[in-house]
């Protein structure tokens, strides 16, 4: 496991984005992942976003890892599942 990449278990729901938000902590500094809602629920199923975030939060973070690895923020410095 990379130690310069680390997930806090502070993941929620952002009404206005649609999105399941996570922050993520890369070399110490804070950045934000998000997921939304309805592509969490075409990839795992459910009927919550959040539910289907939390059962499933190992591989998102594994996938977040390579986003981030790769450098696949946006202009605001968030990094979207796509």
């Amino acid at each position: 496991m990379n130690q310069a990449i680390q997930f806090p278990d502070r993941e929620f729901w952002d009404e206005s984005k649609q999105a399941v938000c996570f922050p993520v902590l890369v070399n110490g500094m804070q950045m934000t992942c998000a997921i939304k809602g309805e592509l969490l629920l075409s990839r795992f199923g459910g009927r919550i976003p959040l539910d289907a975030f939390k059962d499933n939060r190992w591989d998102l973070e594994e996938e977040a890892s390579d986003l981030i690895r790769d450098q696949q923020e946006d202009d605001e410095g968030w990094v979207w599942f796509s």
